[in-house]
This record gives structure tokens, C-alpha cells and sequence, in this order.
């Protein structure tokens, strides 16, 4: 169960109100807090900040 304790699956939600997700897994060690990443949104057609949900 090592696995899903150190890299957890987690979705990444578009800022832009689309409702596009990005779904990836997570160092828990190298990043403890919620990320953030700049991501191409296709229903939006740019590149737009996702935030981690859980």
C-alpha cells in the first residue's frame, strides 16, 4: 500500500470554469501542499492555471 501513500492519484481542475480536468499523481514529499500547474485547456483553447481538488 506504499504506493498510494507517497504518490497519490489526484485530479488537476481548469480555473477558467470549464469543468476540464487533468488526472495525475503527486510526490507527497516533494510537494506536501495543493499545486498548481499552467495547463492547455481545450474546451477554453489557451493555456490556463489548474489547481489540485481533492
Amino acid at each position: 500500500m506504499a504506493r498510494t501513500d507517497i504518490r497519490p492519484v489526484i485530479k488537476l481542475r481548469s480555473t477558467a470554469g470549464t469543468g476540464y480536468t487533468y488526472v495525475t499523481t503527486k510526490s507527497r514529499r516533494n510537494d506536501p501542499d495543493r499545486i498548481a500547474l499552467r495547463k492547455f485547456d481545450p474546451v477554453a483553447g489557451r493555456h490556463v492555471e489548474f489547481r489540485e481538488e481533492r
